[in-house]
């Protein structure tokens, strides 16, 4: 066997990601908060970057000593303004009450001992935001080294607090809690809550009054008096404060007939090259090492400024694109909104699928009918009598608006709805229309009849 040594030439493709192109990609996929989180470090990294702001001014043009002394001569009325503008009371957020603090005041008006009160402290702090207790006695017994009746005995405390059915271990303890509190006389209420809570879920009412032998009036009676009691009895505490809001990156405004697309600047906003730094370049004056850094700085921040137009560019083609599609869905509403995929909008504006899907991931667009995740618009769906794709979003929207309009002692099966979806021209199987049902979170036509 011969071995030797021999030198040969190949060609291979190999793609080699820069940073520049890295850098944009990252970029392409932040959402509004992402980006401004990322600029925000970038310009304490980066000197040479500044954001623009309503009135510039070059450091040449201030007079400093002007300022100086005018500031001085006006300082007290300055003073009293600030302090007047920093009393805003729109910018104060008024005082909540949890569920813990109320539950914590009524409290104090027990006659728990000392070593009861902080066992009752501990079981508040540990209920859920819907005031459910998820700890067994045994548990709290063995933290606090009590019996598991002396457990009892204070939760029994706790679950006469209002709101009523606070501090229960059950969907059933809490009804039950609240149907003795408000002193119900009728045994059938009780006895459905006790037992029959599942078949009272899935509306089986019949199947209650057979095994009960009652009348099925007294359970139809009985399971509307249980359906106004509160199955979460802490929600009334949730807070304001958990409310979070959404800046659209894109806003579509129809003005004198014609659409217009604007990018939001919050979402893509304008950098600038900080003019001093400039100036500093320029100067002869300026050291050798001192030039090398501003130099490597400045190419950081022509990158990233170019990185965010490509941003703010690549969102308008791909929104542009998606406007012309769904053209009908922005004239005439949701009805009307087609079926589309990325391969298609990408095709469009001559992407890959990938950037098209950074593009929209975690982007919003205000326009005429509402605010709508970009993503919104790629919808699957099925075709219609003529051949046009209708998409899900708009199957959804007529299934709801059959079941809203339905005779509640006659609901709509989805068969019914399968047949009637096929004469207005969209063919789609009583399985997909159990479905789409789900995914709207309607019940079936046998929990949705009244009695």
């Amino acid at each position: 066997m011969k071995m030797n040594f021999n030198l040969n030439l190949s060609q291979t493709q190999k793609l080699v990601m820069t940073h520049e192109l890295k850098q944009a990609i990252e970029i392409l996929q932040y959402n509004s908060i992402e980006l401004n989180e990322f600029i925000n470090e970038e310009l304490l990294n980066n000197p040479i970057i500044e954001k623009p702001t309503t009135e510039e001014k070059s450091h040449d043009e201030i007079d400093w000593k002007s300022l100086s002394n005018e500031m001085d001569r006006d300082r007290k009325t300055y003073n009293n303004v600030q302090a007047a503008e920093d009393v805003n009371y729109d910018n104060f957020v008024a005082g909540e009450d949890t569920l813990n603090d109320f539950l914590k005041d009524q409290l104090k008006f027990t006659l728990l001992s000392d070593e009861q009160m902080e066992v009752a402290l501990y079981i508040i702090e540990n209920l859920d935001e819907n005031g459910f207790l998820d700890l067994s006695n045994d548990e709290i017994g063995i933290k606090y080294n009590k019996e598991s009746e002396e457990i009892e005995s204070i939760i029994d405390v706790l679950q006469n607090f209002e709101p009523a059915g606070v501090v229960a271990r059950s969907l059933k303890e809490c009804l039950l809690i609240q149907a003795c509190k408000k002193g119900v006389a009728d045994i059938l209420v009780f006895e459905i809550i006790e037992n029959f809570l599942d078949d009272l879920g899935n509306n089986r009412l019949n199947n209650i009054a057979k095994k009960l032998k009652v009348d099925i009036e007294a359970v139809k009676s009985a399971a509307l008096y249980i359906r106004t009691l509160e199955p979460k009895p802490g929600r009334e505490f949730s807070s304001m404060r958990d409310i979070r809001y959404i800046k659209p990156d894109v806003v579509v405004e129809k003005i004198d007939g014609e659409y217009v697309i604007l990018v939001n600047d919050f979402t893509a906003p304008k950098l600038n090259i900080s003019n001093y730094y400039r100036k500093l370049l320029n100067d002869v004056d300026t050291t050798k090492d001192t030039s090398e850094y501003i130099n490597t700085k400045l190419n950081q921040a022509l990158k990233l400024i170019k990185s965010i137009e490509q941003r703010r560019n690549t969102i308008f083609r791909v929104v542009e694109a998606i406007l012309d599609y769904q053209y009908e869905f922005f004239e005439k509403g949701k009805m009307y909104l087609k079926t589309l995929n990325l391969k298609d909008i990408a095709n469009e504006i001559g992407v890959h699928e990938s950037t098209v899907s950074r593009a929209v991931n975690g982007k919003y667009m205000q326009c005429s009918s509402g605010l709508y995740e970009i993503k919104y618009f790629f919808q699957s769906g099925v075709s219609s009598a003529s051949g046009e794709g209708v998409s899900s979003q708009s199957i959804k929207d007529i299934i709801s608006e059959m079941i809203a309009e339905e005779n509640t002692k006659k609901p709509l099966s989805d068969q019914i709805i399968s047949t009637r979806l096929k004469d207005i021209g969209v063919k789609v199987s009583r399985r997909t229309v159990a479905k789409y049902r789900d995914e709207l979170g309607i019940p079936s036509s046998s929990k949705r009849k009244a009695y």
